[in-house]
């Protein structure tokens, strides 16, 4: 069994490296996925743009209480949004935060928590690819929990997809902060919050610990999806490495595929107030674990 095990993992790894060395472009992406509809086919937003955001949380309760705090804070005027956040029963914290959002009636938002199992929320591009292919809405905004989206975000993104038709787009500008630690007060505020027994609250951000920075191509978690274009295509549907359950939270290398199989980098967009907390210490890694400390150093020496 053993040995079984220990060849499938092996077969998975080379077939994704495949897909990371295609995605280079050896080979064309529509090889590799179904057909997608060409953009005088894909349909322009209604009178009420339809907007869906799909972010996953394993143990990152703290960043989704700053994010979905965001959109209770600052919602949308312009469009109807559905939140869509995959999360497992296991991650109690991440629970928490949501029961608690969940009691917030918000004008133009729709709450849309979606429970799986563990072994499935550690490959982001399963829950990806079933929202990609169920959405109702004009657009799908594919993301991540650390992403804040605030005062007037909504409405300039409202302006920008009205009309369009293009596959993938992205933010141009984002403001971000630098490499955070876990004593940081805009971390340590929220975690203090969520390891107290007492109810929660609805958090806000500090903007003048946030920079702004250029971005160069619809990276993780910011792809933007024409709605046609993923209810035709799904997010890496059909592609083994990234639709296979894992043991443990697998590092996300799908959004250069997903870029490939689009046939697009993205078209940079101008959307306001959009803010990323960016973090030294990863949930998804055991607190104190040898692993969690390793990449901890990386993410020191990549911010330095």
């Amino acid at each position: 069994m053993a040995t079984r095990t220990y060849r499938r993992r092996i077969a998975q790894h080379l077939q994704e490296r495949f897909y990371q060395v295609a995605a280079s472009g050896l080979l064309p992406g529509r090889w590799f996925r179904p057909s997608c509809p060409d953009i005088d086919q894909r349909r322009t937003a209604g009178d009420i743009l339809q907007l869906e955001v799909v972010s996953h949380c394993w143990q990152y309760a703290p960043m989704l209480l700053y994010q979905l705090s965001s959109l209770v804070l600052h919602p949308p005027t312009r469009l109807k949004l559905t939140m869509t956040v995959y999360y497992a029963a296991a991650d109690r914290a991440t629970a928490r935060v949501l029961a608690f959002i969940d009691s917030h009636n918000v004008p133009n938002i729709c709450w849309n928590w979606r429970v799986i199992e563990p072994e499935r929320l550690f490959r982001r591009s399963i829950g990806r690819d079933h929202a990609a292919k169920t959405t109702q809405a004009d657009w799908i905004w594919m993301t991540d929990c650390d992403i804040i989206f605030h005062a007037g975000c909504w409405d300039s993104l409202a302006q920008q997809l009205t009309e369009r038709r293009d596959a993938l787009l992205f933010p141009q500008t984002e403001q971000r902060t630098a490499m955070l630690g876990t004593t940081d007060s805009l971390l340590a505020t929220a975690t203090a919050l969520l390891g107290g027994d007492g109810p929660l609250q609805l958090l806000d951000i500090d903007q003048a610990q946030f920079s702004p920075y250029t971005l160069s191509c619809a990276k993780g978690e910011y792809q933007i999806v024409h709605g046609d274009v993923a209810r035709a295509i799904g997010y890496c549907d059909g592609l083994a490495p990234y639709q296979t359950p894992a043991t443990h939270w697998c590092k996300c290398r799908e959004d250069r595929v997903f870029r490939w199989l689009v046939g697009s980098a993205g078209v940079p967009i101008d959307i306001e107030s959009v803010y990323q907390i960016r973090h030294i210490h990863k949930g998804r890694y055991r607190r104190g674990s040898r692993w969690s400390r390793i990449r901890s150093a990386i993410r020191r020496w990549q911010t330095r």
